[in-house]
Protein backbone atom coordinates (compact mmCIF):
# COMPACT_ATOMS: atom_id res chain seq x y z
CA UNK A 1 0.00 0.00 0.00
CA UNK A 2 1.82 3.33 -0.76
CA UNK A 3 1.33 6.54 1.28
CA UNK A 4 2.35 9.62 1.13
CA UNK A 5 5.15 10.45 3.46
CA UNK A 6 3.75 12.97 6.66
CA UNK A 7 5.61 14.82 9.24
CA UNK A 8 4.85 14.83 12.96
CA UNK A 9 6.59 16.90 15.38
CA UNK A 10 6.65 16.17 18.80
CA UNK A 11 6.63 18.95 21.12
CA UNK A 12 8.04 17.73 24.14
CA UNK A 13 6.64 19.04 27.36
CA UNK A 14 9.72 19.52 29.54
CA UNK A 15 11.20 22.58 30.52
CA UNK A 16 8.78 25.24 29.53
CA UNK A 17 8.12 26.85 33.24
CA UNK A 18 5.35 28.86 31.15
CA UNK A 19 2.66 26.93 29.25
CA UNK A 20 2.27 29.96 26.70
CA UNK A 21 5.48 28.51 24.96
CA UNK A 22 4.24 25.21 23.75
CA UNK A 23 1.11 26.89 23.23
CA UNK A 24 2.97 29.00 20.62
CA UNK A 25 4.86 26.01 19.67
CA UNK A 26 1.69 24.34 18.66
CA UNK A 27 0.35 27.32 16.61
CA UNK A 28 4.02 27.82 14.89
CA UNK A 29 4.28 23.89 13.93
CA UNK A 30 0.65 24.52 12.53
CA UNK A 31 1.62 26.72 10.62
CA UNK A 32 4.66 26.22 9.10
CA UNK A 33 3.18 22.74 7.73
CA UNK A 34 3.23 19.48 9.79
CA UNK A 35 0.67 16.72 9.24
CA UNK A 36 0.49 15.69 13.24
CA UNK A 37 1.53 17.25 16.95
CA UNK A 38 2.52 14.94 18.91
CA UNK A 39 3.67 15.24 22.88
CA UNK A 40 4.89 12.39 25.24
CA UNK A 41 2.67 10.72 28.27
CA UNK A 42 5.73 11.34 31.08
CA UNK A 43 5.54 13.49 34.46
CA UNK A 44 9.11 14.24 34.51
CA UNK A 45 11.93 15.45 31.98
CA UNK A 46 13.65 12.95 30.18
CA UNK A 47 17.05 15.04 29.43
CA UNK A 48 18.20 18.03 31.47
CA UNK A 49 17.33 19.17 34.76
CA UNK A 50 15.38 15.92 36.08
CA UNK A 51 13.10 18.13 38.40
CA UNK A 52 13.02 20.87 35.38
CA UNK A 53 9.29 22.00 34.68
CA UNK A 54 6.91 19.70 32.93
CA UNK A 55 2.88 19.42 32.07
CA UNK A 56 0.88 16.43 31.88
CA UNK A 57 -0.48 14.75 28.45
CA UNK A 58 -3.94 14.23 28.28
CA UNK A 59 -5.51 17.45 29.63
CA UNK A 60 -2.45 19.29 27.32
CA UNK A 61 -4.21 17.00 23.88
CA UNK A 62 -7.65 18.92 24.74
CA UNK A 63 -6.26 22.22 24.76
CA UNK A 64 -4.73 21.62 21.22
CA UNK A 65 -8.22 19.96 20.14
CA UNK A 66 -9.51 23.35 21.16
CA UNK A 67 -6.69 25.69 19.49
CA UNK A 68 -5.93 23.65 16.83
CA UNK A 69 -7.74 23.39 12.79
CA UNK A 70 -5.89 20.95 10.72
CA UNK A 71 -3.17 18.82 12.25
CA UNK A 72 -3.43 15.68 13.78
CA UNK A 73 -2.49 15.23 17.11
CA UNK A 74 -1.86 12.31 20.35
CA UNK A 75 0.94 11.46 22.62
CA UNK A 76 3.90 9.45 21.44
CA UNK A 77 2.90 7.51 23.68
CA UNK A 78 0.76 7.44 26.35
CA UNK A 79 1.95 4.76 29.03
CA UNK A 80 -0.05 2.06 28.85
CA UNK A 81 -0.45 1.47 32.57
CA UNK A 82 -1.04 5.08 33.46
CA UNK A 83 -4.81 5.16 33.14
CA UNK A 84 -7.56 2.61 33.30
CA UNK A 85 -8.68 1.14 29.94
CA UNK A 86 -12.28 2.62 30.10
CA UNK A 87 -11.48 5.64 30.78
CA UNK A 88 -8.93 6.48 28.50
CA UNK A 89 -11.04 5.46 25.63
CA UNK A 90 -13.40 8.01 27.04
CA UNK A 91 -10.86 10.42 26.92
CA UNK A 92 -10.14 9.70 23.60
CA UNK A 93 -12.89 10.14 22.40
CA UNK A 94 -13.65 13.43 24.35
CA UNK A 95 -10.48 14.78 22.39
CA UNK A 96 -11.45 12.93 19.03
CA UNK A 97 -14.99 15.06 19.81
CA UNK A 98 -13.36 18.36 20.70
CA UNK A 99 -10.63 18.35 17.41
CA UNK A 100 -13.66 17.46 15.05
CA UNK A 101 -12.07 13.54 14.13
CA UNK A 102 -7.90 14.35 14.45
CA UNK A 103 -6.74 12.37 17.63
CA UNK A 104 -4.51 9.83 17.03
CA UNK A 105 -4.33 7.38 19.83
CA UNK A 106 -0.59 6.79 20.55
CA UNK A 107 0.25 4.08 22.96
CA UNK A 108 2.78 1.55 25.02
CA UNK A 109 3.96 -0.53 27.28
CA UNK A 110 5.74 2.22 29.18
CA UNK A 111 9.23 1.96 30.39
CA UNK A 112 10.20 5.19 32.22
CA UNK A 113 11.00 3.79 36.11
CA UNK A 114 10.44 7.52 37.97
CA UNK A 115 6.83 7.94 36.35
CA UNK A 116 5.78 4.95 37.94
CA UNK A 117 7.55 5.04 41.13
CA UNK A 118 6.62 8.72 41.74
CA UNK A 119 3.08 8.62 41.12
CA UNK A 120 2.49 5.05 42.72
CA UNK A 121 2.36 2.69 39.68
CA UNK A 122 3.68 -0.58 39.79
CA UNK A 123 7.10 -1.09 37.64
CA UNK A 124 6.60 -4.70 37.49
CA UNK A 125 8.89 -5.61 34.50
CA UNK A 126 8.73 -5.14 30.49
CA UNK A 127 6.99 -8.69 30.27
CA UNK A 128 4.59 -7.93 33.07
CA UNK A 129 4.20 -4.39 31.59
CA UNK A 130 3.42 -5.85 28.05
CA UNK A 131 0.67 -8.42 29.91
CA UNK A 132 -0.75 -5.19 31.12
CA UNK A 133 -1.17 -3.26 27.94
CA UNK A 134 -2.07 -6.72 25.89
CA UNK A 135 -4.73 -7.05 28.43
CA UNK A 136 -5.88 -3.08 28.72
CA UNK A 137 -5.73 -2.82 24.58
CA UNK A 138 -9.04 -5.47 24.86
CA UNK A 139 -10.72 -3.09 26.89
CA UNK A 140 -10.65 0.20 25.47
CA UNK A 141 -11.23 -1.36 22.31
CA UNK A 142 -14.23 -2.65 23.83
CA UNK A 143 -14.98 0.24 25.93
CA UNK A 144 -15.21 2.46 22.53
CA UNK A 145 -17.36 0.63 20.62
CA UNK A 146 -19.89 1.19 23.58
CA UNK A 147 -19.36 5.00 23.79
CA UNK A 148 -22.18 7.58 23.14
CA UNK A 149 -21.52 9.52 21.35
CA UNK A 150 -19.34 7.78 19.50
CA UNK A 151 -15.94 8.61 18.05
CA UNK A 152 -16.08 11.21 14.90
CA UNK A 153 -13.89 8.79 12.89
CA UNK A 154 -12.25 5.48 13.61
CA UNK A 155 -9.50 7.03 15.78
CA UNK A 156 -6.16 5.18 14.84
CA UNK A 157 -4.18 3.45 17.02
CA UNK A 158 -0.65 3.93 17.02
CA UNK A 159 1.60 1.40 18.83
CA UNK A 160 5.20 2.26 20.20
CA UNK A 161 7.59 -0.48 20.73
CA UNK A 162 9.85 -3.22 18.62
CA UNK A 163 9.49 -6.44 20.82
CA UNK A 164 9.26 -9.20 18.29
CA UNK A 165 7.25 -11.76 20.55
CA UNK A 166 4.44 -9.06 22.29
CA UNK A 167 4.79 -5.66 21.25
CA UNK A 168 4.53 -6.72 17.45
CA UNK A 169 1.19 -9.11 18.14
CA UNK A 170 -0.48 -6.43 19.74
CA UNK A 171 0.62 -3.98 16.56
CA UNK A 172 -0.43 -6.56 14.32
CA UNK A 173 -3.94 -7.14 15.84
CA UNK A 174 -4.75 -3.07 16.96
CA UNK A 175 -2.85 -0.76 15.52
CA UNK A 176 -2.91 1.52 12.41
CA UNK A 177 0.52 2.84 13.14
CA UNK A 178 3.71 0.97 14.20
CA UNK A 179 6.29 3.44 15.77
CA UNK A 180 9.73 1.78 15.95
CA UNK A 181 13.03 2.83 16.83
CA UNK A 182 14.86 0.61 14.21
CA UNK A 183 17.45 1.74 11.61
CA UNK A 184 16.24 0.22 8.18
CA UNK A 185 18.22 -3.09 8.28
CA UNK A 186 16.66 -3.79 11.90
CA UNK A 187 13.38 -2.66 10.30
CA UNK A 188 13.45 -4.77 7.10
CA UNK A 189 13.81 -7.78 9.24
CA UNK A 190 10.78 -6.65 12.10
CA UNK A 191 8.57 -6.01 9.26
CA UNK A 192 8.67 -9.81 8.25
CA UNK A 193 8.45 -10.81 12.21
CA UNK A 194 4.95 -8.15 11.89
CA UNK A 195 4.05 -9.90 8.45
CA UNK A 196 3.87 -13.54 10.64
CA UNK A 197 1.67 -12.11 13.18
CA UNK A 198 -0.51 -10.44 11.34
CA UNK A 199 -0.53 -13.91 9.37
CA UNK A 200 -1.75 -15.58 12.70
CA UNK A 201 -4.08 -12.94 13.48
CA UNK A 202 -6.27 -12.92 10.20
CA UNK A 203 -4.89 -9.12 9.53
CA UNK A 204 -3.20 -7.63 6.49
CA UNK A 205 0.12 -5.76 8.27
CA UNK A 206 0.25 -3.37 4.70
CA UNK A 207 -2.63 -1.40 5.94
CA UNK A 208 -0.06 -0.59 8.82
CA UNK A 209 1.58 2.74 8.57
CA UNK A 210 5.36 2.27 9.74
CA UNK A 211 6.39 5.32 11.55
CA UNK A 212 9.93 6.47 13.08
CA UNK A 213 11.88 9.30 14.44
CA UNK A 214 13.59 11.59 11.54
CA UNK A 215 17.14 11.26 11.78
CA UNK A 216 18.00 13.50 8.68
CA UNK A 217 17.64 13.27 5.28
CA UNK A 218 19.70 11.07 4.29
CA UNK A 219 18.77 7.93 6.95
CA UNK A 220 15.17 8.99 6.23
CA UNK A 221 15.68 8.20 2.35
CA UNK A 222 16.93 4.74 3.18
CA UNK A 223 13.99 4.17 6.01
CA UNK A 224 11.31 5.63 3.23
CA UNK A 225 12.57 2.67 1.04
CA UNK A 226 12.27 0.26 3.62
CA UNK A 227 8.68 1.27 3.64
CA UNK A 228 8.59 4.38 6.76
CA UNK A 229 6.32 7.22 5.92
CA UNK A 230 5.58 9.00 9.34
CA UNK A 231 8.50 10.52 10.12
CA UNK A 232 8.53 12.48 13.76
CA UNK A 233 11.07 15.31 14.98
CA UNK A 234 11.67 15.43 18.17
CA UNK A 235 12.05 19.37 19.96
CA UNK A 236 12.15 20.25 23.85
CA UNK A 237 11.68 23.39 25.94
CA UNK A 238 11.92 26.09 26.52
CA UNK A 239 12.43 27.73 22.67
CA UNK A 240 10.79 24.77 20.26
CA UNK A 241 13.19 25.18 17.83
CA UNK A 242 11.82 23.96 14.50
CA UNK A 243 14.78 24.30 12.15
CA UNK A 244 15.07 20.67 11.68
CA UNK A 245 11.02 20.49 11.47
CA UNK A 246 11.05 22.37 8.57
CA UNK A 247 13.93 20.57 6.74
CA UNK A 248 11.98 17.51 7.22
CA UNK A 249 8.81 18.97 5.55
CA UNK A 250 10.79 20.19 2.74
CA UNK A 251 12.27 16.72 1.75
CA UNK A 252 8.62 15.41 2.58
CA UNK A 253 7.39 17.79 -0.26
CA UNK A 254 9.84 17.19 -2.62
CA UNK A 255 9.47 13.08 -1.94
CA UNK A 256 5.19 13.29 -1.92
CA UNK A 257 4.28 14.66 -5.35
CA UNK A 258 5.97 11.44 -7.04
CA UNK A 259 4.70 9.02 -3.89
CA UNK A 260 1.10 10.82 -5.10
CA UNK A 261 1.69 10.91 -8.62
CA UNK A 262 1.53 7.03 -8.37
CA UNK A 263 -1.84 6.54 -6.18
CA UNK A 264 -2.90 8.82 -9.06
Amino acid sequence: MSRPVRIGVQLQPQHAPDYGLIRDAVLRAEDVGVDIVFNWDHFYPLTGDPDGAHFECWTMLGAWAEQTERVELGALVTGGGYRNPDLLADMARTVDNISGGRLILGIGGGWFERDYIEYGYEFGTPGSRLNLLKDNMSRLTSRLAKLNPQPVRKIPILIGGGGERKTLRLVAEYADIWHSFADASTLAHKNKVLAEHAAAVGADDSRIERSVQWQGRAEAKVLHDAGVTLFTVGVSGPDYDLTEVRRAIEWRDEVNPVVLEGLA
